[in-house]
């Protein structure tokens, strides 16, 4: 005889299921995706840049937007053009057709992301022989950029420095469940935080490096990336001890505010950062980014990251502030 009681529990254990899955909205990239599956850097843009669209994926994924109808194309239009030796390039459109045209920024960085994305989608990595090929081979080429001296991730082969945010992005894969259970011991994570915070944190000025190139140390800052490098950490949850975040994102903001929601008007929307005044709460200022961006949006300075941006804030419930809110 059927027990009622678990014939029960399981239609409702399913039914929750089904409601929790509903309940994370699509993400919304036309204009962005073509029919292979390609995501371009900007609105019916020309060019493809791996890191941006993983970074934008993932950025949506991380905040609860539903990324299925985006992902598994992407990463199949994606792991076709993948070089042998594990790493990518960035595309441009010829006619119909995506060509290489340049080498990637930086290969860590890069490398980490695939990993992360092909960790969300744990069925298929595990089931598609090219996608566990090409894990495989990704993970052996970041490991092989880890500097043993100094126990910091290197830009690629080519170039033998680190940089500060592309090894933010390598820890947030060591960091994630997936890598923990499966690549990636939490000691291999703990030390990795430990040794970005020797090689990139200027106790003497309490600010963070950009790089380990010698000039970096006298070079004038500039909003990118010196500037960035100063708040990005919040979104990756990285500290150095002692450091009050709190009090270090409102001296960013005091110092640094006007400028950002300027950007839009001459160089890209930065909607990284108002995703951060989302995490810390300051709706007011989350609100004010998207005000003063509108007019970019789906211009030449609004990035797929930046389009994810605006829908994670919606997704959150924060609207554009009032034309009476003061943001500068």
């Amino acid at each position: 005889m059927v027990n009622l009681k678990t014939l029960f529990a399981g239609v409702a254990l399913a039914l929750s299921g089904a409601c929790s899955q509903a309940a994370a909205p699509p993400l919304d990239l036309q204009g962005f995706s073509d029919a292979q599956g390609a995501l371009s850097v900007q609105y019916h843009g020309d060019t493809v840049d791996p890191y941006f669209a993983l970074q934008a994926l993932l950025l949506a994924h991380d905040n609860g937007l539903d990324i299925s109808a985006y992902a598994l194309p992407w990463v199949n239009w994606l792991v076709q053009r993948q070089k042998p030796d594990a790493t990518f390039d960035r595309f441009c459109r010829n006619g119909p057709v995506w060509a290489p045209c340049k080498t990637a920024d930086a290969d860590d960085a890069l490398l980490a992301l695939w990993l992360r994305l092909l960790d969300t989608m744990p069925h298929q990595r595990d089931t598609n022989a090219v996608l566990r090929k090409s894990y495989a081979a990704s993970r052996t080429a970041l490991n092989r950029l880890l500097d043993p001296q100094r126990g910091i991730y290197l830009v690629s082969p080519v170039y033998q420095h680190g940089l500060f945010m592309d090894n933010l992005e390598v820890l947030s894969w060591h960091a994630s469940p997936a890598a923990q259970r499966a690549t990636s011991p939490r000691g291999d994570t703990v030390q990795l935080a430990a040794n970005m915070r020797k090689v990139f944190w200027d106790a003497s000025n309490r600010t963070y490096l950009v790089s380990t190139q010698p000039e970096q140390k006298t070079v004038t800052p500039a909003f990118y990336p010196e500037f960035v490098a100063q708040v990005l950490p919040l979104l990756f949850d990285f500290q150095v001890p002692g450091l009050d975040s709190k009090l270090q994102y409102r001296n960013w903001m005091r110092q640094h505010r006007a400028t950002w929601l300027a950007q839009s008007k001459h160089d890209f929307s930065w909607g990284l950062v108002a995703v951060i005044a989302d995490k810390v709460n300051d709706l007011a200022t989350a609100s004010c980014w998207l005000r003063e961006t509108e007019p970019a949006r789906r211009s030449s300075h609004w990035t797929v990251t930046d389009e994810v941006a605006r829908q994670v804030l919606h997704h959150h419930n924060i609207a554009a502030a009032m034309a009476s809110a003061i943001c500068h």
